[in-house]
């Protein structure tokens, strides 16, 4: 399997071009401003591998509302992870530990769905 945040990447470029059945609003909750219009120049990965990350994110929104949030505004919207602490008002280690949290769980999500 490949790095989570290489396949994260491409997930987020496949989501951010309206394929992600996911209900992420396109403005999150005060990070009005700050997100910018999607280029479709990025890399995607395939329908197949989309909706099987789609599955495992939507998981995540389930358990972990505000880590899902943090996935969409960084891997979809491209938002750096300093810019999410500094609008949240906290430290660049807290962002950081709640994205490793948010990582391992869709990680794991993955390696239940398909063992490899």
């Amino acid at each position: 399997m490949r790095d989570i945040h290489e396949t994260l990447e491409l997930w987020g470029a496949w989501a951010a071009n309206e394929h992600s059945c996911l209900d992420f609003p396109h403005i999150g909750a005060g990070f009005k401003g700050l997100i910018t219009s999607t280029s479709k120049s990025r890399v995607q990965c395939c329908d197949d591998d989309g909706i099987m990350i789609d599955g495992c994110v939507a998981r995540l929104k389930k358990y972990k509302a505000e880590e899902y949030e943090l996935i969409i505004l960084h891997y979809v919207f491209r938002v750096s992870l300093r810019t999410i602490a500094k609008k949240r008002k906290c430290s660049d280690g807290t962002i950081r530990k709640e994205m490793q949290t948010a990582l391992g769980f869709i990680l794991g999500v993955l390696m239940v769905i398909k063992p490899s």
